[in-house]
């Protein structure tokens, strides 16, 4: 294929960005290994360790083995002393806090009263989000402090006090939770991914003081403290040994600047000097000139700076981080042509060999349908209109996101195009023919445009042409989002409503919950909500619909003696979720779980397990989307389904779909409920009728800030059944109703079927 009809775009102007809801609360399963003493730190006796060692380094390093056999490996075999009692293991909830893990770098920025407000925010604004940790220490507090940044007070600004108390500071509240701390001043710009690669280079067990290298007034000594303005790294082990002689440097050493004041502290008491050169890695540093434009500073030692210093006023820190982001994006780009070329010629060496390169190079290939059913499909689009809609319309106005993508894929489509042809051609866009797209969960969106483009020539002619373009968007920044802490030790309180109509399916639901709550001792618990009308709940003396109900909750009470399923009875008309939640939700603590449950649902633990996993309070909310099988009158007419076909839960979910018309079971707290119906009750002191009109999901999305998770479930499976759709609910959940309805009577093709068989039946 011709490059003139074929166009590969690969560029990070086309970001897209993907969210996990993972959470970060890890922890250790089983201990393999003893230690001797509770009290002695594993990450301690690792501390001294390298990480990386050149050749300078290991000549320089052979004549301290001897300190370095601490270092070593060494197992310790596992065994239990008969005569000492076997203590209990207390074990952390996060696995970093049993391993010793600790972060790498937390950053100490030293302002003032009178720059909190300006340089302090400057650098808040441009590289404190980029580092895990970013502290402004000052002296007084000014009267409005700025949002979003974490400032300490110490209550006196004499510049040498005020680093003795943030050193103080730092040592006391994180000198077990960082290997390295970086101090620098607020007039001071500073690279926050090179430093963090910096720190992660080099050996946090080591003492090391590391900087930009300056001579004590009068330069009659050796040693050297590292300047403030450029800022400065102290290891953790550092901190440590100087801690004890704080009280002393303040008290004997006299100087006026606070940095010089520190490096004569550590080389008096510790004897170590400010170094500019550790392990191979250099700390670099750029001294900006007086009336410096940045956009003008071009030299290597500018653009490899790690820190830049002064800044004399904020508008300068922001030019400065414009101008080192366009460094660092121009830097990307070239790193990408680099490893496109080497992917590229390594291709050979593979059993495939240049056939095997995948477009755009580095990016993984289309996915591959094993099946018809996995099929990605094409959308297609024009520049006003798009054929696939939500409410499956097959043609809807092109609005919103939409259209700003498809605006900004043309405008990157032709610009790419006059990239590669000019001077030669000169391209622009009459329209667009035909545009289909489609998303690739293995590489991103993909993009096929039809483009009518006008060319010119360099003597001025032109000609109207038609072209194929292909674009991708690729999945480029995975973003990992740390999630609360939450135990699937949680109780569970499953909320049954049921109506009349509902009772017949009453019998199955309860011997799956006995069968995998109560015979495995789950922590859960049952309560019915019986659901009388008007006209049953009358003769309810006489006649109780629900009878047959609550003698199979005594059987069963009766055979686990331990276990109470208590029921509430409620008379309504319409029962709408939102007022049997009320009713419910007062008769409950804030902090218990809900999941609110369905007839047809089948309870089992690995559900049971994800709802207490994505349920989170005051975070998160779970709507889980239920497996709904098909009808078999649909699916099997005239044969009966073979027993093999439900053994297996892989199996069950060939013969079915996941209804995501179906809002009714839910996973959340109590708490969260409470909190989304207070803020709903001024709507419904003007529309009484809203209660009605809604659903739990509704009260969530309008009322609620938290996060309302919506994924499908395959745990929770539920048989074909047929619903009552009641018309005195809102046009929405009635018409979500109906939907379901139609949608679960059976595939495709096996409506197709059955539509042909009949008119097959019908001409004979």
């Amino acid at each position: 294929m011709r490059l003139s009809s074929f166009l590969a775009v690969f560029r990070p102007a086309l970001p897209l960005i993907l969210g996990l809801s993972l959470g970060c609360s890890l922890s250790l399963l089983m201990v393999s290994w003893t230690q001797g003493d509770t009290g002695e730190s594993c990450g301690d006796e690792l501390g001294n360790g390298r990480l990386f060692m050149g050749e300078a380094d290991a000549q320089r390093d052979s004549r301290d083995e001897a300190a370095d056999e601490d270092v070593q490996p060494r197992i310790v075999p596992y065994h239990k002393d008969p005569n000492k009692p076997l203590k209990k293991v207390l074990r952390t909830r996060y696995i970093h806090t049993e391993l010793g893990i600790r972060e790498r770098l937390l950053v100490g920025v030293l302002t003032s009263r009178a720059t909190l407000n300006t340089l302090a925010v400057a650098v808040n604004r441009t590289v404190a989000h980029r580092f895990h940790r970013t502290f402004f220490f000052t002296g007084l507090r000014s009267p409005k402090v700025p949002h979003g940044m974490t400032v300490v007070a110490h209550g006196d600004d004499r510049p040498v006090w005020l680093m003795y108390e943030t050193v103080r500071h730092l040592h006391q509240h994180y000198g077990s939770d960082y290997d390295w701390f970086l101090l620098a001043q607020d007039d001071t710009y500073m690279q926050a991914d090179r430093l963090s690669e910096l720190v992660g280079h080099l050996s946090a067990g080591q003492d090391l003081y590391m900087g930009r290298a300056e001579e004590f007034i009068g330069g009659e000594e050796k040693a050297r403290y590292c300047h403030g303005g450029y800022g400065y790294l102290l290891s953790r082990s550092l901190l440590a040994r100087l801690q004890p002689h704080l009280d002393t440097c303040r008290n004997d050493i006299l100087s006026v600047r606070p940095d010089e004041w520190l490096g004569r502290c550590i080389i008096d008491y510790l004897g170590l000097s400010c170094v500019e050169v550790h392990q191979e890695m250099t700390y670099r540093y750029f001294e900006l000139g007086k009336n410096a434009d940045p956009e003008r500073e071009d030299s290597i030692l500018f653009k490899n700076a790690f820190t830049v210093h002064p800044i004399s006023e904020p508008n300068l820190m922001y030019r400065l981080h414009k101008r080192f982001s366009q460094i660092e994006l121009e830097w990307t780009y070239l790193q990408i042509q680099q490893l496109q070329v080497q992917i590229n010629n390594l291709s050979d060496l593979t059993p495939e060999g240049k056939a095997g390169v995948t477009w755009p190079i580095g990016i993984n290939p289309p996915f591959k349908p094993r099946s018809r059913f996995e099929v990605i499909n094409w959308e297609y689009f024009t520049e006003e209109h798009i054929y696939s809609c939500i409410d499956s319309s097959p043609k809807c106005e092109m609005r919103g996101a939409d259209r700003a993508d498809v605006n900004a894929v043309l405008e990157i489509a032709v610009g790419r195009l006059n990239e590669r042809y000019q001077p030669q051609l000169r391209f622009r866009k009459r329209r667009l023919l035909n545009g289909y797209r489609r998303f690739d969960p293995t590489r991103g969106m993909e993009y096929m445009l039809d483009l009518a483009l006008e060319v010119y020539t360099q003597k001025g002619h032109s000609q109207v042409i038609a072209k194929r373009v292909n674009l991708l968007r690729p999945l480029s920044a995975v973003e990992i989002i740390p999630m609360p802490y939450v135990t699937e030790a949680t109780r569970v309180q499953v909320i049954l409503p049921v109506t009349a109509q509902d009772q017949d399916y009453v019998g199955n639901f309860l011997d799956m919950y006995v069968m995998n709550t109560l015979d495995t001792h789950d922590n859960v618990l049952l309560t019915f909500l019986f659901i009388y009308d008007p006209f049953d709940a009358q003769r309810v003396s006489q006649t109780d619909v629900f009878a047959g109900i609550k003698a199979m909750i005594g059987e069963v009470e009766k055979r686990y003696g331990d276990v109470k399923i208590p029921w509430i009875s409620v008379k309504t008309e319409v029962p709408s979720q939102v007022k049997l939640m009320d009713i419910i939700s007062k008769k409950h603590p804030v902090d218990t779980l809900f999941f609110l449950a369905g007839v047809w649902t089948e309870v089992n633990a690995d559900f049971l397990n994800r709802c207490r996993m994505n349920a989170i309070s005051n975070w998160q909310v779970f709507f889980p989307i239920h497996f709904q099988e098909y009808s078999p009158a649909v699916m099997y007419r005239d044969q009966q389904p073979s027993a093999a076909s439900s053994s297996s839960v892989s199996e069950s979910l060939r013969d079915g779909h996941f209804d995501r018309h179906v809002f009714d079971e839910a996973c959340f707290y109590n708490a969260d409920y409470m909190t989304a119906r207070t803020k709903m009750a001024a709507d419904i002191l003007d529309n009484e009728e809203l209660l009605e009109s809604m659903d739990v999901y509704d009260i969530f999305v309008r009322y609620s800030g938290l996060h309302v998770f919506r994924a499908v479930e395959p745990a929770l499976i539920q048989k074909y059944v047929r619903r009552a759709c009641n018309p005195r609910f809102s046009e929405d959940i009635y018409h979500r109703c109906v939907l379901s309805n139609l949608e679960g009577l059976g595939s495709r093709s096996h409506l197709a079927m059955a539509l042909f068989e009949q008119e097959q039946a019908n001409s004979t």
